[in-house]
């Protein structure tokens, strides 16, 4: 406010004199001691180093670089009360054009209006689009300013004030009140900037005419910007508007191009509106710049609970639970969009962050929903830890967010060598199967065999800890333990009663295999072998022939032919 009035004082005490004898001496000296403590204030404040970006508040080093700058000698003389030094040394009233034109040095003082735009314009706490209006605003109407107190100070000083713009009108406009002049010459000054141009008003002299000249040249450059500034305004608060509605118009074309049914192309259009809905939210984009440990510490703060109470993480170490929230994804659904189709490869599962979504089986042209799952469960975790398509479709039935978990990082957690995590993952997973409804394990193949077998293998394990065996045995079953453990993940295998195909004969073998998860050990394979098939071999061949004489090389899938 006080650089707005030095910028107005200035010019104003320029073209009318005796403005400059009155009250306004008063105000200019209270506005130059505010500034005059400003100088002061300026030697304890910090600054930043360019070239190091560090900031320096060493009062010596701060009082050093003030002093050798350039602000510091146009501070010093924009505010200097002149006139009321030169009262104080000869008695007199400073009179004439040499303090008008002193009094100018107070516009230095607008660098620090500018300054504070550019503050403003980068607060998030403003509004960009007033800002910059208010800025327009401002620029225009100290412009307006200038141009009326000049054109008013050349008739002024005119020898035949009668020849002059504003005395040809009024002919004593110098004995005339000083708001008279003021007015006449915003009226001139607003008329030519807008380029109406009444003529009432016009340039009499020859001194006026090219004042003009330069002043109308001015106003195409300034009326350029303001129309460029406001343009630009209009149209990027709208940006997003047009964005949206160009996706939605290639959507219309691209489900019109290949008659897509309407039920798909409604959900293409709902999820490009949420997509423009949820811009603000969406991770990604807002995360993207960041560095790694704030992008971290935000999951951290937003996700942590939600994983911590997930059933497959329940219990996890912290050090477990920090990488994982730090991998994951968090995605928005609209009601009635499918996150998971049945049958389709598993590449993620997702923990429900709010929301709801219905789990689907289709059955031909028919669907059935088996379950409806809330905040915290999860989806797709059966087809990635089997490692099976999808069994079922997962459904949104609202605005649901999800967090996305792929696979890999998933069993690179689950295979690393802390078996005591990925045993716990297991265990729970097997433990969340076995609470499942009968429809749901219905939909998931082999699911009934792999309980069964699980609960026979644990059964002979505790068997074959309790059977006293030599110290090569015990040595040998414990390494082999130990390695699969470390792997986390049990194996399936498929299994046949018989020698492997004939090659030569073309005998294809037994078609009716079982799938079982792969025990600990031969002894354990032979046993579960000999309850599946209904006898016991003695011999365990692969598809080529290959005798298998360690399980560790055995391999998920693979065909083994006991005999």
């Amino acid at each position: 406010m006080l650089v707005g009035y030095s910028a107005w004082a200035s010019l104003f005490e320029l073209a009318f004199e005796r403005a400059a004898e009155g009250a306004l001496m008063t105000v200019d000296l209270i506005v130059d001691f505010f500034f005059a403590v400003d100088i002061i204030l300026t030697f304890f404040v910090s600054y930043l180093d360019k070239s190091s970006y560090l900031v320096v508040d060493d009062h010596k080093l701060i009082a050093k670089r003030y002093l050798k700058s350039v602000a510091f000698v146009m501070d010093i003389a924009s505010t200097l009360p002149i006139q009321f030094i030169y009262k104080a040394i000869t008695g007199n009233i400073g009179r004439g054009q040499a303090f008008g034109f002193l009094n100018l040095l107070r516009l230095w003082r607008l660098r620090r209006v500018t300054e504070l735009f550019k503050r403003l314009e980068k607060d998030p706490h403003f509004n960009y689009f007033l800002i910059r209006v208010i800025k327009l605003l401002c620029v225009t109407i100290f412009w307006i300013h200038l141009a009326g107190c000049i054109l008013y100070w050349i008739a002024f000083h005119y020898p035949r004030p009668t020849e002059t713009w504003i005395g040809s009108q009024v002919e004593d406009f110098k004995e005339r009140s000083i708001w008279l002049g003021y007015t006449y010459s915003m009226y001139w000054s607003i008329v030519t900037l807008t380029t109406v141009g009444y003529g009432d008003l016009h340039a009499v002299n020859s001194r006026e005419k090219t004042f003009n000249m330069f002043y109308m040249l001015f106003n195409i450059g300034l009326a350029a910007y303001i129309i460029g500034n406001m343009t630009n305004l209009v149209v990027h608060g709208a940006l997003r508007t047009f964005a949206m509605r160009s996706a939605i118009n290639q959507i219309l074309q691209y489900t019109s191009k290949n008659r897509l049914p309407d039920t798909m192309r409604e959900q293409m259009l709902a999820h490009m509106q949420l997509k423009f809905k949820t811009a603000e939210l969406r991770q990604e984009e807002v995360l993207q710049d960041l560095p790694k440990a704030i992008r971290s510490s935000i999951n951290q703060h937003l996700f942590r609970s939600v994983i911590e109470k997930a059933y497959l993480f329940k219990g996890f170490p912290e050090g477990i639970i920090v990488q994982l929230v730090s991998q994951i994804q968090a995605e928005y659904f609209p009601p009635k969009m499918e996150i998971i189709l049945q049958n389709e490869i598993p590449t993620d599962f997702y923990i429900i962050v709010s929301g709801g979504v219905d789990i689907i089986a289709s059955k031909g042209v028919s669907e059935q929903v088996l379950a409806k799952l809330g905040p915290g469960s999860m989806a797709g975790e059966i087809g990635v830890v089997f490692n099976i398509p999808q069994p079922f479709t997962v459904r949104t039935r609202r605005l649901s967010q999800v967090i996305r978990i792929g696979h890999h990082k998933f069993k690179e957690m689950v295979q690393s060598d802390n078996d005591v995590d990925a045993k716990m993952i297991i265990a729970s997973f097997m433990t969340y199967l076995k609470g499942l409804n009968d429809e749901l394990k219905k939909e998931i193949p082999f699911l009934r065999d792999l309980l069964a077998d699980a609960d026979a293998q644990v059964q002979e394990t505790v068997q074959t800890e309790e059977t006293p065996q030599s110290n090569n045995e015990e040595i040998v079953t414990v390494s082999t333990e130990e390695e699969r453990r470390s792997e986390g993940v049990p194996k399936r295998v498929i299994i046949h009663g018989q020698a492997p195909p004939n090659q030569d004969n073309n005998n294809n073998g037994d078609s009716n295999g079982r799938l079982i998860i792969l025990p600990d050990s031969i002894q354990l394979l032979f046993d579960l072998a000999e309850k599946k098939l209904g006898k016991r071999g003695s011999t365990i061949a692969m598809a080529d022939g290959a005798h298998v004489e360690q399980i560790d090389a055995l391999r998920e899938n693979d065909h083994l032919y006991i005999f």
